[in-house]
């Protein structure tokens, strides 16, 4: 009898490294919705993933609470709840808590304890470090001081859910069906180099941003050591995670643009750059150079969100697929068109963008698909 396990694996290897599924979808009028064609969307690209990662991240799901910081906080142990909650009531006002809504599911098997928290920062005799860095140094000093206990979502007005499992069943587990937001983002994983727990689970979150992910980053290593020296420490053991952490030092602490950023993640090879005009050439030569341990080798494609915007590119030659749907004011991005067309047979223009370069939904501007599909081609045209 065949061994099942070598056909279509030539090489007899382990690893099954064209997976992964991710999938966002953003209405850049700020309108909210249910993400069950999310769900839908990420659920049809099944085969993607095993069943041991899935999760969604959701923007404008607590405007109840939108002016404080949600804790999703994972629990290993009672003690590790009770260790937390002390640390939380010294160092924030918690204005509520409580256990995240769940409901049996038969394919969660043995699922942590998860409960949220919503935080204002309390009136500090040195104010001189802003709020954003405090809270990111909290999260930081309860992942790492404290055993058993992972906090994966601390941003305002949005939320991670993630865990083992298929990310239907994650939606399932969670009660997906009670939250709406403007922009949803999902991931079904397939692990290659990293074992499969629900702090690894996708998307990977600090303040506001999320990640999520397909492919495998072997500068993992440098980014990770060039981070932690700036304060970040990687506790959830998955190489994602670097990247959450890079946008938000990029972004939020060094006020780049996203297309800079873009160009610092996923920047043009060397004889690239060596064509380009002089003011960019320059300006692409110091990029390298400032920020080199940031670039991102392997083969990838990510979905980066924050508030008020959406963002997708891979890496410079498109090894991990990524296609752009528009519809409207509604912007999706998935691995694959199928699953956008699953939910919006009709889109106004579907298209897959260059390596390196970013496609961004916002709610600051409209959704103009020609024009972004002309860069694209124009940036194209230049390499």
């Amino acid at each position: 009898m065949k061994d099942l396990s070598k056909l279509n694996n030539f090489y007899s290897d382990d690893k099954v490294i064209d997976a992964c599924s991710i999938f966002g979808m953003m209405d850049t009028s700020g309108r909210p919705f249910s993400g069950g064609g999310v769900v839908e969307a990420i659920a049809n690209m099944h085969v993607r993933g095993n069943g041991l990662g899935g999760g969604f991240a959701i923007y404008g799901l607590y405007p109840e609470y939108a002016d404080y910081y949600a804790f999703h906080i994972m629990y290993l142990s009672r003690e590790a709840k009770s260790e937390v909650e002390d640390f939380l009531k010294h160092r924030f006002h918690i204005i509520a808590a409580e256990e995240v809504p769940t409901q049996p599911t038969s394919a969660i098997v043995n699922p942590p304890l998860v409960w949220r928290y919503f935080l204002a920062v309390k009136e500090r005799e040195e104010e001189e470090q802003a709020e954003d860095d405090y809270v990111v140094d909290r999260v930081m000093e309860i992942n790492t001081g404290v055993k058993d206990a992972f906090v994966f979502s601390s941003g305002k007005d949005m939320a991670v859910f993630k865990g083992v499992g298929y990310p239907e069943e994650i939606a399932e587990y969670f009660c997906l069906e009670q939250y709406e937001g403007y922009l949803w983002t999902a991931h079904g994983r397939f692990p290659t180099n990293t074992r499969g727990w629900w702090g690894g689970a996708h998307p990977f979150n600090i303040l506001d941003w999320t990640v999520v992910h397909n492919g495998e980053l072997s500068s993992y290593g440098i980014n990770r050591r060039y981070l932690e020296g700036l304060g970040y420490h990687c506790t959830m053991e998955t190489d994602t995670e670097v990247i959450a952490y890079a946008i938000d030092l990029l972004v939020r602490r060094h006020g780049l643009p996203m297309e800079i950023v873009a160009k610092i993640l996923a920047p043009p090879f060397w004889s690239a750059i060596e064509r380009r005009p002089p003011e960019e050439r320059e300006l692409l030569l110091a990029l390298r150079q400032v920020y080199g341990s940031l670039l991102l080798n392997g083969p990838f494609t990510v979905i980066i969100a924050h508030h008020g915007e959406m963002i997708g590119f891979t890496d410079r030659i498109r090894l991990r697929p990524l296609t752009v749907g528009v519809k409207g004011s509604v912007l999706y991005l998935s691995s694959e068109e199928s699953a956008i067309r699953l939910i919006c047979p009709d889109l106004d223009r579907a298209w897959i963008p260059m390596g390196g370069e970013p496609v961004i939904g916002s709610l600051k501007m409209p959704l103009v698909p020609e024009k972004m599909a002309m860069v694209v081609r124009a940036t194209f045209d230049v390499n």
